[in-house]
């Protein structure tokens, strides 16, 4: 792949660009399939909850639709587990429960969104998944330390 990068990116053909942010994809992915092999059995986190098929598809579903007014039983039955089996594996494999990974994720993506958009608190609130603007700030400074307007002024170094 790499040989095949260097071809393109040399060549400059109609059709480079494109091929060369396949082949990224597939070295990035190949790259995740190795560290993935290496790790250790007992390793905790996001990439080990790959790992496990449902686990996995846990991730996938909570990180596609943060927004989504998620509860275990409604996780559970979407992967085709027991919520109490969900839970289990859960806590396994990232070392918490999927809804606090979730609270942390919405987190993770509203800062995000904080820093590379405009939108307004309230927008971005209701984006990632919360009812109002001040559940998602008080939320927010929990797991951040600042407030989310403040937290944004910092970023921009204003």
């Amino acid at each position: 792949m790499i040989d095949q990068a260097v071809v393109e990116t040399n060549s400059k053909r109609p059709g480079s660009d494109a091929v060369l942010e396949r082949l990224a994809e597939m070295m990035f992915v190949d790259a995740a399939r190795r560290y993935l092999d290496t790790l250790p059995e007992d390793a905790i986190g996001w990439l080990a909850g790959l790992r496990d098929r449902y686990v996995g598809k846990a991730l996938e579903y909570l990180h596609q639709q943060p927004d989504r007014d998620w509860s275990v039983d409604d996780l559970a039955r979407e992967i085709g587990l027991s919520r109490s089996a969900l839970h289990e594996r859960f806590v396994k494999f990232i070392g918490h429960p999927p809804m606090q990974y979730l609270a942390n994720w919405r987190i993770q993506v509203g800062a995000k969104l904080l820093r590379e958009s405009n939108r307004t608190v309230a927008t971005i609130a209701l984006d990632v998944g919360y009812d109002s603007e001040a559940a998602f700030s008080r939320a927010f400074k929990r797991l951040v330390g600042l407030p989310p307007a403040a937290w944004r002024r910092a970023q921009s170094g204003g």
